[in-house]
């Protein structure tokens, strides 16, 4: 990932930091020393990096100053942390609200760049994110200079389901892109995305035709395509294309790539030019919305509780009934095979794992390299599996997989484990390991639903609370905090503190979940049984290296599209 090294240069700067026993100017010297140099090799320009060092020194100088660091070494080091975040995000955001298209009128975009970096791809991913959220978009390529450009704008538009416009025989980039602008603006589409040639700035022919083409259809905002890895070349290329498009928005591409990245930060600082969106695949759905704040604390570790919010929101926008069904089944305490397998569905949808864990806080931005393909694997494998099942077990709690003895506890699995495993072209094992992590979430359910489940004390708490987080990055504050602690039922908290202090981590959380609120005993004894015998939770898709105890179980059903009671 683009800017994960520059991450973790900054994380230890700042770990550094947290160590030091006492905060003077030495330790600040060393810690803008090492935050400066992980700038500079990251391709930032010098004079941006020259800046925040002076900036930073200003503010925590006239903080220390002003009394903002009395009592506590620990305020002290808050007070440098504060200024070093501030200025990197100032870095990356300069103040400049980007336009944002209207439904009901046409919105023109044009899009402009040097040579491969992204801009047919992008226009294409830019299409599909308007379409998503309801607007009638289109693209239509000026491209005339690159041989196949059409073919390429034909090919993915029609993949991604857009309208599109252009030539195989007229060569003239501007009549081109006029006559589409015509067609689309009449048609009444939303979005109208012109794409155009690469070009560089000693191409002085090829940038008077983009001013051209700008005349020609009037766009309401130009987007400067940049590819992540342009390095400090960035500044010059960006200055010549503002001076002759005098372009609004900036999208970064390739950032899943394992460039620097640091020349795109510098082109937004110089341009005084919002980024809208990264490209981070080269997929469809490859396109992420920037946001200055949250992008500078993803970087230095500590997450984006918004960020993860909208993007669960987005998944189940696009199937609301679908979710108003599986909350309504949660609220009354149900879960069948057929509903976890669309939860694990939803999970894969969500996109890679990696990417989730990045915008929960505290985790270490390493945990998860080289998981993203085991983990979805591990999922496609537990898909496989419940398409090798009849529609009665889909929908059953898992019961016809097991034998019961006189006394009607479960004593063994039955012959359809073995018959699942052949017709899915995996274990025995595997299926016992997908029966044992849907029965533990079925309890989790059954614990969540009615009147007197945990889902509804966590929604009172939310109430009391006043919805979500109205701290940074979707954070509760400090207030909001204090209201949910008072809301929550008699002794929830001390019980909380006290398996946290006894480190009874996972089991001793469960146990809690499933007896706590009269539930069954053999439940708990048999999942410790299973897991001990798998090995701990192995089909957890990459997760089960997280360690630690379990995370916020109604943030869990959240992230898994469940929702947290019925969706508005």
């Amino acid at each position: 990932m683009v800017l994960a090294d520059l991450g973790r240069k900054l994380n230890a700067a700042l770990s550094s930091l947290n160590r030091a026993p006492v905060v003077d100017e030495k330790v600040l010297d060393a810690l803008l020393k090492e935050v400066c140099a992980a700038l500079l090799e990251s391709d930032v320009n010098v004079k941006l990096v020259a800046s925040l060092r002076q900036k930073v020194k200003a503010k925590v100088k006239a903080s220390f100053e002003g009394g903002a660091d009395k009592g506590k070494e620990t305020n002290r080091k808050t007070v440098v942390q504060k200024a070093i975040f501030d200025e990197l995000v100032q870095l990356v955001d300069p103040g400049v609200e980007p336009y944002k298209p209207k439904k009901g009128q046409p919105n023109v975009i044009m899009a402009v760049g040097l040579q491969g970096n992204g801009k047919t791809t992008t226009c294409t991913k830019l299409a599909v994110y308007y379409q998503k959220r309801g607007f009638k978009s289109c693209i239509v390529c000026a491209d005339t200079f690159r041989a196949g450009a059409f073919d390429q704008t034909r090919q993915s538009a029609t993949k991604a389901k857009v309208a599109y416009f252009g030539s195989y025989t007229e060569t003239d980039p501007v009549a081109i892109a006029a006559q589409g602008v015509a067609k689309f603006k009449k048609e009444r589409f939303d979005v109208i995305i012109v794409d155009t040639s690469g070009r560089h700035k000693q191409e002085s022919e090829l940038f008077q035709e983009m001013v051209q083409i700008g005349e020609a259809v009037k766009p309401n905002m130009t987007v400067l395509v940049l590819d992540a890895s342009i390095g400090q070349a960035a500044e010059a290329q960006a200055h010549a294309f503002k001076d002759s498009a005098d372009f609004g928005a900036i999208i970064v591409t390739k950032m899943d790539g394992h460039a620097k990245g640091g020349g795109a930060i510098s082109a937004v600082a110089v341009t005084k030019t919002p980024i809208i969106f990264l490209g981070v695949g080269e997929h469809l759905h490859d396109l992420d919305k920037f946001a200055p704040q949250p992008f500078i604390s993803k970087l230095l570790g500590l997450g984006d509780v918004q960020g993860l919010m909208e993007h669960m929101q987005d998944i189940a926008i696009q199937n609301p009934d679908k979710q108003k069904e599986m909350a309504k089944k949660l609220e009354e305490g149900k879960l069948s095979i057929r509903d976890w397998r669309e939860q694990i569905q939803n999970v894969m949808n969500m996109g890679p794992i990696s990417k989730i864990a990045s915008m929960i806080p505290g985790l270490p931005q390493d945990i998860m390299q080289g998981s993203d393909e085991e983990g979805a694997l591990r999922m496609k494998r537990m898909i496989y599996i419940t398409d090798s099942m009849t529609s009665r077990e889909l929908d059953s709690d898992g019961a016809p997989f097991l034998e019961h003895g006189k006394d009607g506890k479960p004593v063994g699995l039955t012959w359809r484990v073995t018959r699942v495993a052949r017709g899915s072209g995996t274990s025995v094992r595997e299926v016992e390991e997908l029966l044992c992590q849907y029965r533990m979430m079925a309890n989790m359910a059954k614990q969540a639903g009615g009147k007197n489940g945990w889902l509804q004390a966590a929604q009172k708490i939310q109430a009391a609370a006043g919805g979500r987080g109205r701290g940074a990055n979707g954070m509760p504050t400090p207030a909001q905090i204090q209201a949910m602690q008072r809301s929550m039922p008699p002794g929830m908290l001390q019980q909380m503190q006290r398996q946290m202090r006894g480190g009874g981590g996972m089991q001793e959380m469960m146990k809690a979940m499933m007896q706590g609120q009269g539930g069954d005993q053999f439940d708990m004894e048999e999942m410790q049984k299973m897991m001990s015998q798998m090995g701990g939770l192995g089909g957890l898709g990459g997760l089960g290296g997280l360690g630690g105890g379990m995370p916020n179980m109604a943030d869990m059903f959240k992230m898994m599209g469940m929702g947290g009671g019925t969706p508005r």
